[in-house]
C-alpha cells in the first residue's frame, strides 16, 4: 500500500487487527527488517510497517532530514486516521518517533525507542569517525543526515508524557550516556541496556526483540 506526502509516494504494509503499532526502520533499511516481528504482532495488533522516504519501495529523493521524515509519519497517522498508535522505532526510526511525540504529542499513544540518539555527538566517537570517513569516500544524503542531525535537547524530552520503553545494546554505537539522558528525561520511561548486544543485533533477531517488548505491550493493555 502507498500514501502520498510532500510529492512522494511512501510505502507501508498493513497486517493484523487490534490496537495499532507502527514500525519504523533504521538508516539504509526497509520494513522487512521487522518481517518476523510482524508475524508475532499481527494476531494481536494492527501492524503498519513503513518504508521511509528514499528507502525500500518508497520514492527516491535527496530531500532527507529527520524533520521531513517526522512530517511523513504525521501524515501517515492522520491520513490513515490511526488513533494514537504505538510507535516502535529503531535508530533513525526511533529518532523520528521521538520527534513526533515531542512536536505532536496528541498523535502517539506510546513509544518503543531502540538505539536512539539526540544529537550526532551522542554516537560513540569512533562511530562518528567511521561515518565521516565513509561519507568522504561515498557522499550520500543518508550519511549527511546522520552526521548533522538530529538536535534534540533534554528540555524537549520533558514534553513526552506517554509510556516509553528505551532500548540499547551494551555494545551499541550510541553512547550509554546518551541513552541514559533519553530515559531519565522522559517521564516514567522504562530503560533496558541489553548485555552483549550491539546497535542492531537484537533488532535483526526479531524473536529476541519480541520477547523484549512483550511485557511493555502487555502493560499498556492492562492500563487500557
Amino acid at each position: 500500500m502507498f500514501f502520498y506526502h510532500d510529492q512522494l509516494r511512501l510505502y507501508y504494509q498493513r497486517r493484523g487487527s487490534g490496537p495499532v503499532i507502527v514500525l519504523l526502520h533504521g538508516n539504509g533499511e526497509d520494513h522487512t527488517i521487522f518481517a518476523n516481528l510482524i508475524e508475532q504482532l499481527a494476531p494481536l495488533y494492527t501492524v503498519i510497517a513503513v518504508d521511509s522516504r528514499d528507502h525500500g519501495q518508497s520514492s527516491r529523493t535527496n530531500r532527507l532530514s529527520y524533520d521531513a521524515m517526522t512530517a511523513d509519519l504525521a501524515a501517515l497517522i492522520t491520513g490513515l486516521e490511526l488513533e494514537q498508535p504505538i510507535l516502535l522505532g529503531f535508530s533513525d526510526g526511533a529518532i523520528v518517533a521521538l520527534q513526533l511525540a515531542i512536536r505532536q504529542p496528541q498523535l502517539a499513544g506510546a513509544l518503543i525507542l531502540a538505539g536512539a540518539n539526540l544529537t550526532p555527538q551522542g554516537l560513540r566517537w569512533y562511530s562518528r569517525v567511521a561515518f565521516r570517513v565513509a561519507a568522504g569516500y561515498h557522499p550520500s544524503p543518508k550519511m549527511a543526515m546522520m552526521l548533522h542531525e538530529p538536535q534534540i535537547t533534554p528540555a524537549m524530552l520533558h514534553r513526552v508524557a506517554i509510556p516509553t520503553l528505551v532500548l540499547a545494546g551494551s555494545r551499541d554505537l550510541i553512547a550509554r550516556k546518551e541513552t541514559l539522558t533519553i530515559a531519565t528525561n522522559i517521564q516514567n520511561a522504562e530503560l533496558h541496556i541489553l548485555p552483549g548486544e550491539n546497535h542492531n543485533s537484537y533488532i535483526k533477531d526479531n524473536a529476541k526483540l519480541w520477547q523484549l517488548i512483550r511485557p511493555f505491550l502487555a502493560g499498556l493493555n492492562r492500563t487500557d
